[in-house]
């Protein structure tokens, strides 16, 4: 066991301070934070880099998962499921129904994560079928297979609903297959930003190359 802090861990502080010495002939480095400092919310193989830069460099570690979270009662999720999509370098977060939600909970990630609109479930399918992707429902509904003891399609596009209500039957409908997480309590169901993180972490157990985490 070490105490030294890990890639993904900040002292006191979030962030670094100038950089130390000469600056490093970089394109990949930014003057101005390489001169002020970094208090961003990013890894530490990521300090001082452009916001260009670091995009750039997660495009070639992105995974071919997808995720869609329908948007039609303003859902407050939405920042929640960008954030944690970017730490698992998802490809894309898709957002069908309404364009405005609250970037709060994403944490400034949303910056770095690639993010498409929809105007309906229609057109996410239709993209979704032009792009590859086998679509997988997540929600707990009768006849629902465990998420636990599926083996998940590699190119996935996965489908979460707004709180409450769940999936609309558009996506049901148009899923190749749905999954529930399994639950012991209770509750009828749990909160879609944990559930996305869940089904995003079990897709990533199942496909991911762990030898490329930080």
């Amino acid at each position: 066991m070490t105490d030294e802090p890990g890639p993904t861990e900040w002292g006191e502080s979030p962030g670094v301070g100038p950089w130390p010495g000469p600056p490093p002939d970089d394109g990949r480095y930014d003057p101005d934070l390489l001169r002020d400092g970094d208090t961003r919310n990013v890894v530490d193989a990521y300090r001082y880099w452009t916001r260009e830069a670091i995009i750039a460099d997660i495009d070639e570690r992105r995974h071919p998962l997808h995720i869609a979270i329908e948007n039609f009662g303003n859902d407050a999720n939405i920042g929640g499921v960008v954030r944690t999509a970017n730490a698992f370098a998802v490809h894309t977060v898709h957002i069908v129904g309404r364009r405005r939600w609250n970037r709060r909970g994403a944490m400034v990630t949303d910056r770095y994560q690639r993010l498409r609109h929809h105007d309906s479930t229609a057109a996410l399918l239709d993209a979704a079928a032009q792009e590859g992707l086998t679509v997988v429902a997540v929600d707990n509904v009768p006849g629902a297979a465990r998420i636990e003891e599926v083996t998940l399609p590699r190119e996935a596009l996965l489908v979460f609903g707004q709180e409450g209500p769940g999936i609309t039957d558009a996506a049901r409908a148009g899923a190749a297959l749905t999954v529930s997480i399994a639950q012991f309590g209770s509750t009828r169901s749990i909160n879609a930003a944990v559930a996305a993180g869940i089904a995003m972490h079990t897709w990533i157990r199942q496909h991911a190359d762990l030898g490329r985490a930080w």
